[in-house]
Order: C-alpha cells, then structure tokens, then sequence
C-alpha cells in the first residue's frame, strides 16, 4: 500500500513537472513583447465582439419593422372594407404612396385583382446587384463576410410571384384571420418584408417593403465601429510596443549583465543602475547592481582568504618539515625529543588552524540557515563565567559580571554562536590581563539594543589597530605568550557572528583611568510580548 501512495505522488510530481515545463517551453518561444501586443490585442478582440451587438440590433430593428408592418397591413385593410368598392382605386394609390410600400389585392382563390404598380405608382422596386458601384458591391461583401462569421441568420431570397397561394403570407392570412408577415432578401442583400391582412369575403391585401433603410444603418454603425476599433488597435499596438520598450530593454540590458557575470567575469561587469528609474524594473537594476557588488566582494574576499589560508599553513608546514628532516639526522636523544616536540606543537598548531579555518568559511552559510530565538545573554554569560572559574583561571585573573538579575537581556540570536563570540572575548581579555588582573563584564539595554563590554587591564590596542585585530589571521599577541597558540581567527569569528545577528562589535580604550581594553558588543534587543 506504501508503494501505492508513492507511486501516485510520484505520478502527480511528474504531472506538475510537465505543467511547469510546458509553461516554460511557451514563455521560452514567445517573447515578452509579443506576449504583451497578445494581450492587448485579445482585448481589442473582445472590442470586435460589438459587431455581434449590431446584429442583435439589426435584428431588433427588422422585428419593430415586421411589426409595424403587420399594424400598417391592418389598418390599410380596415380602410379598404370600409371604402366603396367605386373608391377603392383611389384609396389603394393614397394608402401605397402614403405608407411607401406596394399594395397587391387577392381574391379568395389567391388571384390578383389590385396592384399599385399596375395602377402606376413605381415605390417598391429591388436593386439590381450587377448595377451597383464598385463601393457598394464592397459594402455587400463586407455584410456577408461579417453575417458569415458572427453566424446571422440568413433570410430567404424574395422573388417575385402572381398568384396569391405562392406567397406564404395569404393563405395563412386567410386561415388565420389575422395579420401576418415574413422577412425576405433582396439580391442586393436588403431586407424586403411582406405583411398580408385578411378582407371581407376571405380576400387579402398585402404589403410589400424593402427597407434599405436598416442595411443602411447596419452598414453605418459597422462603419463608425471599424473605424474606432482600427485607431484603437493602431494606439494599442504603438503603445504596447512603447511598454514592451520600456520594459524589455532595460532586463535585456540586466540579462546581458548577469550572463557576463555568470560566464565568470564579474569584476568586467558593471551592471546598470537605471538611477532614473523609480519602478519595479528601477529596483530590479538596483537589487541587480548591489548583487553583483557583493559577489564580487564575495569573491575577492574569498581569494584573500585562500591567499591569507596558503601563507597561514605555509609557516607550520616549513616547521614541521624541517623538524621531521632534522630527526632522520639526529642522534642526541635530548635534541630528538626537542624535535618531537616542535613537531607536536606544530601539529597541533595546524590542526587548531584548520578547526578555525573550517568554521570561518562555513559560518555565512550556517548563520543564513540558523533559527533565531530569544536568547538571555546575562544568564548566558553567568554561565560562562561560572564554567570558565571552574576550570580554573591562570595567573590569578579575577572575573566578575555586571548586570540587574531581576530583569533579564533577551536578543534574538542562535546561543551556540554567541557562546562562541563571548567565550573568545574573554579568551583575549585573559591573554592580555597582568597577574592578578579584573575582568569586568557589564551588560545594559541601550534604546533598542543590548550592550556588552568586555574590559580587560592589559595594555589595550593602539588606535591604528582596532580595525585590524578583527581581520582574519591577524594575531597581535602578548610578548610572554608562546608562538603559535592563537590561529588569529578568534575575533574574525566573532564579528562574523555579531553581523550575522544584526549587531556591531568594536574595541576602544576604557574610559576610567585605568589603562586596558574594551570590546563593546550591540545587539538588538528582543520584543517582549
């Protein structure tokens, strides 16, 4: 069952490695410029979708026209029952050229007694196609383009007919005994619409239109839309292409900066700054830039180092190579044992070095990985303190610590790295302490930070040294002390560790009377809920 589950996670890891691999594969083939003019101009798609909105408006307006014809069809059949049948001629040319459209009068069998063109009034007449101008042949091939793809209906063909029962609007006028109506299509793509009213005696007037009027709307509206969607999309397309500038030629720059920096040539590269720039791209050339500095610091640092580690060994290494060579030619017992110690405290000597070298170039790394939490450094030191006394102190040097027990000094940090930190300042405080010397160790909350001073009576450090005692491999040690006991890490380490943790450490002369010492630690301080 466990290698069920195992097997479904797995299958759904490799489902969302192949999500994540087809999204890089499309943002690897289209560019950013692209990508932004696709946006933009999926939008002004959605724009193009009014052309749809003008179909269901033209349509609105043949529905109010099919009505209007359907009114028109039986008020005009209302007027000729109620008109003599002497009158009814006249009547028939006033109502057709009133209403602008052709009346046709047809008998119970369906048989033409009444037209208003055979009267000679002409006001219904279908255009032709193949007369048309050029421009409105291209209008008509626009409307069936767009009908085309916005799937309008499509009416049928209007032809002309004689007989009644050939046109569906009499006999269902007929049967019904209500007005009726039907769309029809003129060759020039024109709706032509045909209204038919029942008469006394089951006969049936009818009306026919062609309303050019609304195609001519239609094409209008079309019109005024085009244009409007063309100097919007020509606006989009400038101004993404002004955007797309804006933004991928700055990161085309960075890209170009970090692919140098990359190919191993970051003291070469200057990545640009764009000072000028106040957005996010601005940031990301600036982030970009401080980056690449504290690489190259980074780098140079770690040459140094390596150059500082190769000149640290070399000095053990040549002393124990000449103790070893020495003994392979010494036969003085007293002399041999001499060598075997030099080559005791040069090994042991090398391995301190390495210990120290070890830590000093993993501590970055492990201080970025460490979990801070509250941390009591009054407790912390007490125990120090308390632990370093009972191991006994050389040369009867005295310690004491000065701090309020009643309110503890909490800083968030990692307590094994800040151990560290005290157990070398106090380490250098006893090296340099005379026979019979106080240190003294004070602790107080300073605003927002913690501060500890470690004061020592010995000879203090000059004030041209103070930066340099806290450089790696430098060892600037009492005249009595043996040579080669410190690594010259100690307070490297230790500024490393303070940094780590937000704070500043630095050394200065005591400001009593009394000559020595005294390295000063700031951390800040933990929020107490």
């Amino acid at each position: 069952m466990a290698q069920g589950i195992d097997s479904r996670k797995n299958d759904a890891r490799r489902g969302e490695d192949r999500d994540s691999d087809l999204s890089l594969r499309w943002s690897g083939r289209v560019s950013l410029t692209r990508r932004i003019l696709a946006v933009n101009i999926f939008a002004l798609a959605m724009l193009a979708g009014g052309f749809f909105y003008l179909d269901s408006y033209r349509s609105r307006i043949v529905d109010s026209r099919v009505a209007q014809a359907k009114r028109e069809a039986r008020l005009i059949a209302e007027a000729l029952a109620a008109a003599q049948p002497q009158a009814r001629h006249a009547l028939t040319i006033v109502l057709a050229r009133s209403t602008g459209t052709r009346l046709r009068l047809f008998d119970s069998t369906g048989a033409l007694t009444g037209d208003s063109r055979a009267m000679g009034l002409r006001n219904f007449t279908l255009i032709d196609p193949d007369t048309e101008s050029s421009g409105a042949r291209a209008g008509r091939f626009l409307d069936a383009l767009i009908d085309t793809v916005v799937g309008a209906e499509r009416a049928p063909l209007y032809r002309e007919r004689r007989a009644g029962q050939t046109w569906p609007d009499v006999p269902l006028a007929q049967r019904t005994r209500r007005p009726v109506a039907t769309v029809w299509r003129a060759p020039d793509r024109t709706p032509v619409i045909t209204a038919a009213a029942p008469l006394p005696g089951n006969a049936v007037v009818m009306t026919s239109i062609n309303a050019r009027d609304i195609t001519q709307t239609v094409r209008l509206e079309r019109f005024r839309l085009s244009l409007v969607l063309l100097v919007v999309t020509i606006a989009s397309i400038l101004l993404s292409l002004f955007l797309a500038r804006t933004i991928v030629r700055p990161l085309r720059r960075l890209a170009r900066a970090a692919v140098r920096v990359r190919l191993g040539r970051a003291r070469e590269v200057v990545v640009p700054r764009l000072p000028s720039r106040g957005d996010e791209i601005g940031m990301l050339a600036r982030a970009l830039s401080d980056m690449s500095q504290a690489l190259r610091a980074r780098i140079d640092a770690t040459e140094a180092f390596a150059a500082d580690v190769t000149h640290e060994m070399k000095n053990p290494l040549a002393s124990l190579r000449s103790a070893v060579e020495g003994l392979g030619m010494v036969h003085d017992p007293v002399l041999q044992e001499r060598l075997l110690a030099i080559v005791r405290d040069d090994v042991h000597r090398l391995d301190r070095l390495i210990s120290d070298i070890s830590e000093a170039s993993r501590l970055d790394a492990q201080l970025s990985r460490a979990k801070f939490e509250p941390v009591d450094i009054g407790a912390m030191i007490d125990a120090l303190l308390a632990a370093r006394t009972a191991r006994g102190i050389e040369r009867g040097v005295q310690m004491r610590a000065d701090h309020r027990h009643d309110r503890p000094l909490l800083v968030l940090g990692e307590d094994a790295r800040l151990e560290r930190v005290f157990e070398n300042l106090i380490d250098n405080a006893i090296s340099f302490s005379p026979d019979d010397g106080v240190i003294a160790i004070s602790m107080a909350s300073q605003g927002r930070d913690v501060e500890i001073a470690v004061e020592d009576d010995g000879p203090g450090v000059p004030e041209e040294s103070r930066d340099q005692v806290f450089r790696r491999f430098q060892s600037i040690r009492p005249a009595a002390e043996a040579f080669g006991k410190h690594s010259g890490l100690g307070l490297a380490i230790a500024r490393t560790i303070i940094e780590g943790h937000q704070g500043k450490i630095a050394v200065e002369s005591r400001g009593d009377k009394h000559s020595g010492a005294r390295f000063v630690v700031k951390l800040p301080r933990a929020e107490t809920s």
